[in-house]
């Protein structure tokens, strides 16, 4: 009977559903590039590609990586979070597709009441002139 090494890849090891290949990074510093980025995430494993936010829109200081290997994403979530970059600490996040639709959704409905509240309040300065 042979001994299996413990390797990533092991058929007993189970994983979280909620852990892949792709990472949201948030608070990272604003003036940090695409290739220091690669440098402290290429040390937990192949990085495939990785996507900074804008400079000037609300994604600044985000960034995407995708991971090659996603046991390689997840020794990066586990010893990037809250690591010290820039004076800034990093949250590093498994990527949610369902979760980042449901946020969309729900700014883009606060959006909306925040519309009508203010048609509101114009429809009853102008009945208000009009008495």
């Amino acid at each position: 009977m042979s001994e299996r090494s413990s390797s990533k890849s092991s058929s007993n090891s189970r994983l979280p559903p909620e852990v892949n290949r792709i990472l949201y990074v948030r608070n990272l510093p604003f003036s940090i590039t695409a290739e220091e980025l690669y440098a402290v995430f290429g040390k937990y494993g192949g990085v495939y590609q990785i996507r900074l936010g804008d400079k000037t829109k609300d994604t600044r200081g985000t960034a995407f990586v995708v991971y090659e290997d996603i046991y390689d994403a997840k020794a990066a979530v586990d010893h990037l979070s809250g690591f010290n970059i820039g004076g800034r600490y990093l949250v590093v996040l498994y990527y949610q597709p369902a979760k980042f639709a449901r946020r969309q959704e729900a700014e883009e409905k606060q959006q909306e009441i925040m519309e009508l509240r203010k048609q509101i309040q114009q429809k009853k300065a102008a009945l208000s002139k009009g008495k």
